[in-house]
């Protein structure tokens, strides 16, 4: 995803000075409190962080009250002010320098839990955002949709696997505000991609992490509307909501019980869940039962089905003994290459063609995914290249991009309860150049998998807004998880 607070719209007059309209910096809503600094300068001279204010419509905050907002979600579709005080306001039609540095926490990717009480350490998303801006009155507008698509293909009852889309797909699009929900799900239907519909709960539901009344009758409408059918509510656990300390055992337990209650209350059978901890399982399971919802832990690039972590989640599971356990398949996992819109977008940073050839060597090797970004670290160094020029996607590269066998899904089948197809791009052929689709429905549809398989662009976290259609890319990718599945079962 662009991972920047400000965009070339954003500069507007203010009566105390001016303002700029600020975007979430992230694929998710976040907490407030999750913003841990602001810095802005302005043709230079940088502005004083008690003259800056953060405005949600009449509600304003000091930079200083930010790390007390745990409970006011900033929306993903939200973009508040951040209010500057000058003297002579900004006039429209001006151009100024301008630099915004953020600094955020992700308050549901823990590094290390709190000691004695405190806070733990998180991920940052750090965004230094370097612009030469002009002060307009409004947002740029929407550009103009394929509409004119072929219909899909029936669906046949000989397809092993349903088709779906989680609509983490267009969070890009969502965020910037080219669809309201209801106009997302349209935009789905448009275009024949369905019918199963997977959310992740902190992107979509603006009262997260509770479903209210009004979502729950757009939702239902929608799905009237267009046949669609419930696959899989994805669920985070924010352990890092509060700035002074993590969550406690009971707060995880309560924030995860919200969670499945608004998964059933939707319609999902299935919820997919962030923590696999013993005894926070333990005390869910019986919640899991009451609702009658399947909980599945995903598993991510770098990791696979051997991976130590996933072990340790398939001996609880084993312990545990419940036919509601098991797993999201991701196949970020089962790589066979680097993504060419990551490849695209390191080349925007400013790598050539020999360290866009060592990424793709090191990336390759066989080394834990920490060494091997630390191996390319170094390589730039050595280079007098400043990896800070490649923001996110120096970690990105290596994190996101899995190379375990397909193979190894087989060793897991009758525990996997769904599946992210994850994907990046369709090229000319039809085919995803870094993900052989062919082999893994060859692989599931061997193995016995009956359930969904959820198309995921994830292409939104390296490509700039408006590269692609990212349901076009959709669509495209259901053509050829249709013909790969097609061809393996003419074949039996």
């Amino acid at each position: 995803m662009p991972n920047g607070l400000i965009h070339d719209d954003s500069l507007r007059t203010h009566p105390d000075g001016f303002a700029l309209r600020l975007t979430i910096p992230w694929y998710r809503s976040l907490w407030l409190s999750s913003v841990t600094s602001l810095e802005l300068t302005v043709d230079g001279e940088r502005v004083d962080a008690d003259d800056l204010r953060v405005a949600f419509g009449d509600t304003v905050f000091g930079l200083d009250e930010l790390p007390e907002q745990s409970e006011r979600l900033w929306f993903l579709q939200e973009h508040p002010l951040l209010i500057a005080r000058r003297a002579d306001p900004v006039a429209l039609g001006e151009t100024h320098d301008v630099v915004l540095h953020g600094e955020l926490r992700l308050p549901y990717m823990q590094i290390a839990p709190g000691q004695d009480g405190g806070p733990g350490m998180y991920v940052p998303n750090v965004v230094h955002d370097v612009k030469t801006l002009t002060v307009v009155d409004a947002d740029a507008g929407i550009p103009a949709l394929v509409s004119d698509v072929t219909p899909p293909p029936p669906a046949s009852d000989d397809d092993p696997f349903q088709l779906g889309l989680t609509l983490y797909s267009a969070s890009a699009e969502f965020r910037a505000g080219y669809f309201d929900f209801d106009g997302l799900l349209d935009r789905v239907a448009e275009l024949g991609i369905g019918p199963g519909i997977e959310i992740v709960a902190s992107q979509m539901v603006p009262t997260y992490p509770v479903v209210g009344d009004d979502f729950e009758r757009t939702w239902r409408a929608a799905f009237d509307r267009h046949g669609f059918v419930a696959s899989s509510f994805g669920a985070n656990l924010d352990m890092g909501r509060r700035r002074d300390r993590d969550m406690t055992p009971d707060e995880e337990f309560a924030f995860s019980k919200l969670m499945f209650e608004g998964a059933k209350k939707l319609g999902f059978p299935l919820v997919r869940i962030q923590s696999a901890q013993p005894a926070l399982l333990r005390r869910l399971l019986p919640i899991a039962e009451e609702l009658e919802l399947k909980l599945a832990y995903e598993i991510h690039a770098p990791m696979g089905p051997h991976a130590e972590p996933i072990l340790r989640v398939r001996e609880t599971y084993a312990e545990l003994d419940s036919p509601l356990l098991g797993f999201v398949a991701d196949f970020s996992s089962t790589m066979h290459a680097m993504s060419p819109t990551l490849l695209r977008a390191v080349r925007r940073a400013g790598l050539d063609d020999e360290a866009v050839a060592k990424l793709q060597e090191i990336w390759a090797t066989d080394a834990a995914m920490r060494e091997r970004q630390q191996e390319f670290l170094g390589y730039l160094r050595g280079r007098d290249f400043d990896p800070g020029r490649l923001g996110s996607f120096a970690h990105l590269a290596f994190n996101m991009h899995g190379h375990v066998d397909p193979r190894e899904w087989a060793d897991i089948m009758p525990q996997i309860l769904h599946v992210h197809a994850k994907f990046y791009d369709i090229d000319e052929q039809g085919q995803e150049p870094a993900i052989d689709y062919p082999e893994l429905v060859r692989v599931f549809v061997e193995g016995g998998y009956r359930g969904f398989w959820s198309s995921e662009w994830e292409g939104h976290a390296f490509a700039e807004l408006g590269e692609v259609d990212p349901l076009l890319l959709v669509r495209r990718q259901h053509d050829l998880i249709r013909a790969s599945m097609r061809a393996v079962t003419a074949a039996v």
